[in-house]
């Protein structure tokens, strides 16, 4: 197939170029998708910027882990209904075989860690192949903008599911980005009495009611919450797992998502102890996970488009990175169009 222009090829920590890229015929067992949104995260930057570390990153690489496109080649053995689907993809090349993987745990494969966007080709290109294995189908009505956004769906459902919601729990969500708000939105769903969020900045608050928040609190108005049945933390922020552990009432769940903050403060086990704490963590997502998420999208228990709030061209990479970066409280979920002109 001919070139065409538009693929981020990152050589090195903030050494990039935009490069002709030729779509690869796909092999036996993979599917060729042509993207139509790739979503920009933290570790995209921190991929940017050099700070991931070493075992999760390998240049040069084509990032890109968050995105939705439309089948359009499959190779061997792997069926021809395939073509024409609109899709999303796993991103971490589980083996299936491993103790993990044969335990529903296919993000934690021993096989070794290889990841779509991070030490293998990503989404910020025209077209991608991976394993057909890895895609999940989405509904032919499906918005491919908003299903760029199951990526961090899927690890949002993943901290879920490991929180044990019960319906007439009390719980918060540590978070107002793109990750929390999915989080609460999920837990929407198990009707809990009280579902609050607790964010750094007051210009969140009405998007976090629109994604289900009961309330809403800034960490400089958050003395007196206590007693949640639950706490997610969607921040990994240098205090937030500790001061998670104040919220939550005796025999309370906790659930720690996101690669935390260098020099984060540690739980104090006493406290955990004494208090009976449970505390779980979710790295990524599950193939569970995954599908959890797909299902609530298609289902429309799960609406994200509301979070994305920049639509660039692929020729836009180094502004993507920056609006990421900025800590903006008015910059949502940045998508990057590879098919753009």
């Amino acid at each position: 197939m001919s070139p065409r222009k538009g693929a981020v090829a990152l050589d090195a920590p903030e050494t990039y170029r935009l490069v002709e890229h030729t779509p690869q015929r796909p092999g036996p067992g993979e599917a060729r998708v042509d993207v139509h949104a790739v979503g920009v995260c933290g570790s995209d930057l921190d991929l940017y910027l050099g700070r991931r570390p070493a075992p999760y990153a390998r240049y040069p690489v084509t990032p890109g882990h968050e995105w939705s496109g439309t089948v359009t080649a499959v190779g061997e053995g792997v069926s021809a209904s395939l073509i024409g689907r609109k899709v999303v993809g796993e991103g971490i090349r589980n083996c299936e075989t491993c103790a993990p993987c044969r335990a529903g745990e296919t993000n934690l494969c021993a096989a070794g860690y290889e990841e779509t966007g991070f030490t293998l080709p990503g989404a910020m290109a025209p077209t991608l192949v991976l394993p057909a294995r890895l895609l999940h189908t989405l509904p032919p009505d499906a918005d491919l903008t908003a299903a760029a956004l199951l990526e961090p769906a899927a690890c949002a459902a993943a901290a879920v599911l490991k929180a044990c919601p019960l319906p007439g729990s009390r719980a918060a969500v540590i978070g107002s980005g793109t990750l929390g708000l999915l989080a609460a939105q999920l837990l929407g769903a198990f009707s809990p009495i009280e579902l609050t969020v607790v964010g750094t900045s007051p210009d969140r608050a009405d998007l976090s009611h629109r994604f289900g928040a009961t309330s809403y609190r800034t960490w400089d108005r958050a003395s007196g919450l206590s007693d949640f049945d639950l706490v997610i933390d969607a921040v990994g922020g240098t205090s937030t797992a500790s001061a998670a552990t104040s919220l939550l009432r005796p025999g309370g769940h906790l659930v720690l998502t996101g690669i935390p903050a260098q020099g984060a403060e540690g739980l104090d086990p006493a406290r955990v102890v004494a208090r009976q704490l449970s505390v779980g963590t979710a790295f990524g997502a599950s193939s569970g996970a995954w599908s959890y998420a797909v299902s609530a999208f298609s289902t429309a228990r799960l609406t994200p488009l509301e979070l994305v709030t920049h639509q660039l061209g692929i020729d836009e990479f180094e502004r993507a990175m920056a609006l990421t970066e900025s800590g903006d409280p008015r910059v949502g979920k940045v998508l990057l169009h590879p098919q753009s002109p």
